[in-house]
């Protein structure tokens, strides 16, 4: 018979607990971070910043986590593994329920990754499975190129991609403001809700990047 380890809710209190303790902000995935306070004490916020689910190769760690801060700088909540996951969290479940949660996934392709197998190109796959159940018109995926790499034939068919090279500030303005124009566009279907289509959900938009 096979053993399941299953954390109960007061060992997942008592890590974060003990992150805390250490310093660190704790995010929960969809819902927001709790963090120490000036008076010693615990606060919890809520998370209103839109999700970005950054997808990398390890030899490219460099330029993901700089990815990462510079969106996190403008405002945003980027999602990168070696970033947001904690100990001993299952590592493909907590990607596959961040990838779920995210507004947006941005896979980052060099030439270190295109040819690479392993759980970059999982990622990209569960990812465009996501973007199968999402309206055609919505935007989810929006690939980066950080070198002067192939992009996978699948993607280039059914999505334009971003360069971040040469001009790294040119590139990533283009994903903020394809970033911006979506969530745009997704204020005012709230407002002014189309009887004929559906708000998306689940993995909340659709392959075309701008």
């Amino acid at each position: 018979m096979t053993e399941i380890n299953v954390a109960t809710s007061e060992q997942v209190a008592q890590l974060v607990r003990h992150c805390l303790e250490e310093g660190q902000r704790v995010e929960i995935d969809g819902l927001g971070v709790f963090e120490r306070d000036s008076r010693g004490g615990y606060k919890f916020t809520a998370l209103s910043r839109p999700k970005i689910f950054l997808g990398y190769v390890a030899e490219d760690i460099l330029l993901a986590e700089r990815l990462f801060d510079d969106l996190e700088k403008l405002g945003f909540a980027p999602w990168l593994d070696r970033r947001k996951m904690l100990p001993g969290q299952n590592w493909p479940r907590a990607i596959e329920e961040a990838i779920e949660t995210s507004d947006f996934f941005v896979p980052c392709f060099s030439s270190l990754s295109v040819g690479k197998e392993g759980f970059y190109q999982k990622e990209i796959r569960y990812a465009l499975d996501c973007a199968r159940h999402v309206p055609l018109d919505e935007i989810f995926l929006i690939p980066a190129r950080l070198d002067d790499c192939p992009v996978p034939a699948r993607i280039r068919r059914e999505t334009h991609y971003i360069d971040l090279f040469p001009d790294w500030n040119r590139g990533l303005r283009r994903i903020v403001a394809v970033i911006q124009k979506q969530l745009r566009k997704r204020r005012r279907f709230t407002q002014n809700p189309n009887p004929d289509s559906s708000p998306s959900a689940g993995c909340p938009v659709s392959p075309a990047a701008g």
